[in-house]
């Protein structure tokens, strides 16, 4: 298999992406293509790479300020196209970038269109939980969704949560403001019944406040409420994280008893990093795209490569299809 990494995409282009790519070249059976300014990348890259990193040169690139769609169809020479252009041609089998979300969406929509049986794409963002972790769909792509949508976002939640996460028999579950099927909106009223028809693993409504009590495998909801409900999550996160430093003594002999929480401490930190996921696959498009935060270092890089190659080795668009293809006669509304 062959993996276009956009290597000038995020905040650090080549500095991290190229480290990332030589880290993760000895688990990746195929080939990393870094796709961006060759200069740019050769100085980056050492002496001797790994014989299965090679540069493809692509002139162009889309900065993260860019309107995502008038910079898709205006820049066809960008890293980010010619990356996502690959997967179309058949060069590569699977495309990962740090850069301009919005045009790593557009592009995969755009070049590579929908699966036969998926309407719209959704975004998977893997959240810590006091089981491990769960996966929230969508947390970017589709703010207008249908009840059709959510159905397809439960089925390719699970297929990402089976194939990507080993996680067996993934439990569903619907974001709400309320845990009674009478509770929310007009959509989340009827998408309760249509989950209760077709997904046999939907575990019910909800809430916010349950979320990472690890009540569910697979969290449904609309791209609006989604990414509001991720960014509030990383804000909250960093806040307590501040709070906690400010809290420290400044005094050495009274910072000794924290040595004691060390290794609990290190475990969360880990748990809640970001880089131990990598990216963000964007679910539902005839390939593997995986979207990483625009500040990711070369671990958040390295594992979203790694990622990107299991979805591929487990065959997930295929699984997802095949989901998918159970909603036949499902509501369209």
């Amino acid at each position: 298999m062959k993996i276009a990494l956009d290597a000038m995409g995020g905040d650090f282009g080549p500095s991290v992406t190229v480290r990332g790519a030589i880290e993760a070249a000895p688990h990746i059976q195929g080939e990393i293509l870094l796709v961006g300014k060759e200069d740019a990348i050769q100085s980056h890259l050492p002496s001797n790479p790994p014989a299965n990193v090679r540069i493809v040169h692509a002139p162009n690139e889309i900065e993260m300020g860019e309107e995502p769609a008038n910079a898709v169809r205006r820049k066809k020479d960008s890293s980010l196209v010619v990356a996502a252009k690959m997967v179309k041609t058949g060069e590569a089998d699977a495309f990962v970038s740090a850069g301009n979300t919005g045009a790593v969406t557009a592009a995969a929509h755009l070049f590579w269109k929908c699966a036969p049986s998926i309407s719209r794409p959704a975004i998977a963002t893997i959240l810590p939980s006091r089981r491990e972790r769960f996966v929230l769909i969508d947390s970017g792509a589709t703010p207008d969704a249908s009840v059709r949508n959510l159905l397809e976002f439960a089925v390719m939640g699970t297929a990402y949560a089976e194939a990507v996460l080993g996680i067996e028999q993934p439990k569903v579950a619907l974001l709400n403001i309320g845990e009674e099927p009478s509770k929310g909106n007009a959509l989340t009223k009827e998408a309760y019944k249509a989950f209760s028809a077709y997904l046999p693993n939907f575990a019910g409504n909800i809430e916010g406040k349950a979320l990472f009590h690890g009540g569910a495998d697979v969290v449904v909801c609309d791209a609006f409420v989604g990414n509001v409900l991720l960014k509030t999550a990383e804000g909250l996160g960093s806040f307590v994280m501040e709070m906690f430093k400010e809290s420290v003594p400044k005094n050495p002999i009274l910072r000794l008893p924290l040595l004691l929480l060390r290794k609990g401490l290190e475990d969360m930190k880990r748990k809640m990093d970001y880089a131990e996921i990598g990216g963000a696959p964007l679910l539902g498009v005839n390939g593997i795209c995986f979207i990483c935060h625009g500040h990711s270092d070369e671990k958040a890089i390295r594992n979203a490569l790694l990622n990107a190659h299991r979805g591929y080795v487990r065959h997930l668009t295929d699984l997802i299809e095949q989901k998918a293809c159970t909603l036949k006669g499902a509501v369209n509304a």
